[in-house]
């Protein structure tokens, strides 16, 4: 199998770039250049997906047997649409990651492949989406841009070319969110540690090693079809998550648990001073039995927290991104909760 990798340089998609080579696949990789670094063994080209000379002599560079597009997080559908034809011609499939974001009813509603998506044209714009002044309603903008740039990479490869991957958080070895180092580095420095709503919860975060694997698979595949790529509702808890890192970590860390009304009083940032911590009722309740069918596999959460923290250890370091600052509770903010939940 030949394999183009859209991206390749950093965390997903360098994931899926190594776990293409460890299968024995060809593997080229597309990017700027500019962050990360591809896995040895793959051939690089340079170049900026938004110019249409570069896609011009990528697309020279060919033919494959699949593209995974890991790179158009921040990309406009019509970027999208733009490479995915150039692609076309010298491709025979096209895995388009997406996100959960795309579903009209995330993160309030429980969701199945075959709930109803946000509103994007395969031509829209970067502006496509954008809420007006004075809105007090959800924020759509991310998820009509993913939305549409879905149907961009259909409109480009067919439905039976064409693969979607929605996965929600992704964790694990090379993370440049901040979301789990937050909490491992938290956990290490022991004591009393505020632990977020019900410790029964359900939470869904996937590995991204697992996500990678599936992606190569789906290339491989011989049909389209869109995926949550999440890890199976009820199989994770919020505790076993936080436990997990004081284990991983070897601290003293002491679990003290904040009911959701008591950090919303206080005005806690959900989803990030307290990663992964948001009382919206879907937000942890996106099914998935179809990608499992299909053959994802989810490894447990543990194994994704020590292996993180391993990574760590050894002196890992993520890609320079801006949301890394958003993440973490200030410790005086902490201390302040902590005290209001007695001892």
């Amino acid at each position: 199998m030949k394999l183009l990798v859209l991206g390749g340089g950093w965390f997903l998609g360098r994931a899926v770039a190594q776990d293409a080579l460890d299968r024995g696949w060809e593997v080229s990789v597309f990017n700027r250049g500019r962050t990360g670094a591809a896995p040895k063994g793959v051939r690089a080209v340079c170049g900026d997906r938004r110019v249409e000379a570069d896609l011009a002599h990528l697309a020279g560079q060919g033919p494959w047997d699949a593209v995974v597009d890991t790179s158009a997080s921040e990309m406009a559908p019509r970027d999208v649409l733009a490479g995915a034809r150039a692609l076309e011609p010298v491709a025979g499939r096209y895995v388009y990651v997406s996100t959960v974001n795309a579903y009209r009813g995330w993160p309030n509603e429980a969701l199945t492949e075959g709930s109803e998506l946000l509103d994007g044209p395969p031509d829209a714009d970067a502006d496509y989406g954008r809420m007006p002044e004075g809105w007090d309603g959800p924020d759509w903008y991310y998820g009509r841009q993913k939305a549409g740039s879905e149907r961009a990479a259909a409109a480009a490869f067919g439905d039976d070319r064409t693969v979607i991957l929605r996965p929600g958080v992704i964790l694990g070895p090379g993370e440049y969110v901040g979301r789990l180092p937050w909490w491992l580095r938290r956990a290490a420095g022991g004591g009393r540690m505020l632990a977020p709503g019900a410790p029964e919860k359900t939470i869904q975060p996937i590995d991204v090693r697992d996500v990678a694997a599936f992606a190569v698979e789906q290339a491989a595949a011989g049909q389209g079809g869109a995926y949550n790529c999440v890890a199976p509702v009820g199989r994770e808890t919020m505790r076993g998550f936080l436990s997990a890192c004081v284990l991983a970590t070897g601290s003293d860390a002491q679990l003290v648990w904040a009911p959701d009304k008591l950090l919303l009083d206080h005005e806690v940032k959900q989803w990030t001073e307290l990663p992964l911590w948001r009382t919206h009722p879907g937000v942890w309740k996106i099914e998935s039995t179809r990608a499992q069918e299909a053959g994802l596999v989810c490894r447990p959460l543990s194994d994704t927290v020590a292996d993180t923290w391993s990574w760590l250890c050894d002196g890992g370091m993520p890609v320079e991104h801006p949301r890394w600052a958003e993440h973490g509770i200030t410790p005086e903010k902490e201390r302040a909760i902590l005290a209001v939940l007695g001892h």
